[in-house]
């Protein structure tokens, strides 16, 4: 798999554009987990409102249950603890609700803050990325082929890829060139796709080239 261009200026690039790519990833990453751990310490006051209100809820049920063993009365006594315990069980209740909110807001901000930027990051620098690492491995993999077959499918390709102006440059009929197999744009067009990927011709593939004369 080729990764990087053989040109120091192309290379040098593409080595920045990926550590500015990880770079990338690692800060909102770690954004997206700064805000989880400040969205989750909001959870302390839910926690003390479920507390009190179970404590709350124990004490009145125990003075409930101790007034109402007083004879004759006890039962019209334990009543108001016996309410005042439901409040409790209400304010436990309001507590486990808020628990469970800020937990869903701690799972969805931060999802949102790393996801957002990451897709943007897949929708445009991975795709280039991916697009140049396979022209670049296919290209490598050429080598295999005979001089001529290379030279005149990475001439195809150029046909294919290069803008208007650049093939102009090469030929004003850059298409008619390479369907007669004329050697010299043929071969203008195979550098001129080589020089947008930034590799250099192969040195076996040159060699053979220069040894084998075209009809």
């Amino acid at each position: 798999m080729k990764l990087y261009a053989d040109t120091p200026v192309r290379a040098c690039l593409q080595l920045v554009s990926d550590l500015a790519a990880l770079t990338w990833v690692f800060l909102w990453i770690s954004a997206a987990l700064s805000l989880r751990d400040l969205l989750l310490s909001l959870n302390r006051p839910g926690e003390l409102m479920a507390d009190t209100g179970q404590g709350f809820t124990e004490h009145m049920n125990t003075a409930a249950e101790n007034v109402g063993q007083v004879p004759l009365a006890g039962d019209a006594l334990a009543t108001p603890f016996t309410n005042l315990g439901e409040s409790g069980e209400s304010l436990t209740a309001a507590g486990d609700s808020f628990q469970e909110s800020v937990a869903s807001l701690a799972f969805t901000l931060p999802m949102l803050v790393a996801v957002i930027p990451l897709f943007l990051l897949a929708a445009t620098w991975l795709p280039a990325r991916v697009r140049w690492i396979h022209r670049a491995t296919t290209t490598r993999r050429m080598s295999a082929m005979s001089a001529e077959a290379r030279t005149r499918l990475l001439a195809l390709r150029a046909l294919s890829s290069a803008s208007p102006t650049r093939l102009m440059e090469v030929h004003e009929d850059p298409a008619r060139a390479w369907r007669e197999d004329e050697s010299a744009t043929v071969d203008r067009l195979a550098a001129l796709e080589l020089n947008r990927l930034g590799l250099r011709p192969d040195k076996t593939t040159k060699a053979k080239a220069r040894l084998s004369p075209r009809g």
